[in-house]
């Protein structure tokens, strides 16, 4: 007699109830992961490099170290000009070719510092530790100081302070001493006939060119070698200047 079929089968026959398959995606409650990141702050950008026009702490002591410097021998050439200009008193005019001296400031603080009125802040600063310390024309020297120093900022600005390359350099010595015979003609030589005032304007201009733009570009070169203007504009480019 064949067992009866009301006995259960065993557990392990009997078919499993399938759920029904759930086609929508499950909700997957966000880790502790993504809320940080979700929650995090922006990283900030990197700031931007400091504009090549814009003075630095640098920038100003370094000028002010300049402007000082020069203005001692600013002192020291007007104290012996009395003697300097001897052999010019036959032909007073001829005296201007000493005067590159006095605008050295200028070219060389545009060289050096490369920023938006270094030149004019050089030579006002020089002037006015020249007249400090004492001289024959007293503070009328800081209007010439003033002076000297637009003539060889123009000429850096003209160039949008992007060239600070010899020829440049030796532009704003020329510029310089240009504004200062200039000056000087209107303040000193007022009595001269203009045909000596021209003769004086020229000296002053070649004497700039040379004495203060040569001398520019000497200094910058030898103190671009000791490694003083590294933390400068000037000091990281070996190509100008």
């Amino acid at each position: 007699m064949a067992p009866s079929s009301s006995f259960p089968e065993p557990a392990d026959r009997v078919p499993a109830e399938t759920a029904p398959a759930d086609t929508a995606p499950a909700d997957t409650a966000p880790s502790p992961a993504s809320n940080a990141d979700a929650h995090s702050p922006t990283p900030e950008p990197d700031p931007a490099p400091p504009s090549r026009l814009r003075w630095r702490v640098v920038d100003i002591v370094v000028a002010s170290v300049l402007g000082v410097a020069v203005g001692v021998v600013f002192w020291v050439w007007s104290t012996a000009w009395s003697t300097l200009s001897l052999p010019f008193l036959a032909f007073p005019p001829a005296a201007g070719l000493l005067t590159g001296v006095w605008v050295l400031a200028g070219p060389l603080g545009a060289m050096i510092i490369r920023r938006p009125g270094a030149a004019l802040y050089c030579e006002i600063l020089a002037a006015a530790v020249s007249a400090v310390l004492g001289t024959q024309w007293g503070m009328q020297v800081l209007i010439s100081g003033a002076l000297q120093g637009l003539g060889a900022e123009l000429v850096v600005l003209l160039l949008l302070y992007r060239r600070f390359g010899p020829v440049v350099t030796l532009l704003s010595g020329l510029g310089a001493g240009l504004f200062l015979g200039l000056g000087e003609n209107l303040m000193y030589n007022t009595e001269w006939q203009p045909a000596w005032q021209l003769v004086y304007l020229a000296a002053a201009g070649v004497s700039g060119l040379v004495l203060a733009g040569g001398g520019t570009l000497l200094a910058v070169r030898a103190l671009r070698r000791t490694g003083v203007l590294a933390p400068l504009a000037s000091g990281r480019t070996a190509a100008e200047v």
